[in-house]
């Protein structure tokens, strides 16, 4: 295997062997996408807007340009691959297996089913515990948004949460202390035309 492959894994922090990588990335590609798909119509309308309003591009790839979907596949990849399971994220939180799968049900955390075994995205979780504000910013997410949306939300700079003055994602912004409530605000219109 490549050795440049190994080093841009370790460098990104995914503990993943270049050919676990690939079959992740192999299996995306199967699962997720036919070769010239029309990604808008696989969202209701509200959908396609809430993912449009957060940076993807939705437009058809031509046959001749393979490259959106490409980056597609591996965004999904790296963050399936990046995701805690039920027992990872209760190691992290120093709790029960139980109590996590609890804050899944009631909406502390969020999720989704991944062969039949919960996948937690890391963006949530913070070196402590979990991301300050987390309970009142997934409080506002809309029910109809998937995860994979509302992590797309979470890790994109966003005009109007700045640090330093410059924008910022909202998961940085609550990590810098910022108010979970402008991020409330700004999860809570996921899906609703602008």
């Amino acid at each position: 295997m490549s050795p440049a492959l190994e080093t841009v894994l370790a460098k990104a922090g995914l503990q993943v062997t270049p050919d676990e990588f690939l079959a992740l990335v192999t299996d995306a590609a199967r699962r997720l996408a036919p070769p010239h798909p029309e990604p808008a119509s696989y969202f209701t309308s509200e959908q396609a807007t809430a993912l449009a309003d957060v940076g993807l591009d939705l437009s058809p790839a031509g046959s001749s340009d393979a490259r959106p979907r490409t980056r597609t596949v591996v965004a999904h990849a790296v963050l399936r691959d990046s995701a805690l399971t039920v027992a990872d994220a209760a190691r992290q939180l120093q709790v029960d297996t139980s109590r996590i799968r609890h804050r899944l049900g009631v909406g502390r955390l969020v999720g989704w089913k991944d062969r039949g075994s919960w996948r937690l995205p890391a963006w949530q979780f913070a070196s402590t515990g979990v991301l300050p504000g987390l309970e009142a910013v997934l409080a506002a997410v809309p029910t109809d948004q998937p995860a994979l949306v509302v992590a797309a939300f979470m890790t994109t700079a966003q005009e109007d949460l700045l640090v330093d003055g410059k924008p910022a994602t909202p998961r940085d912004w609550l990590l810098a202390g910022g108010d979970a409530r402008l991020v409330a605000d700004l999860v809570s219109v996921l899906g609703t035309p602008a």
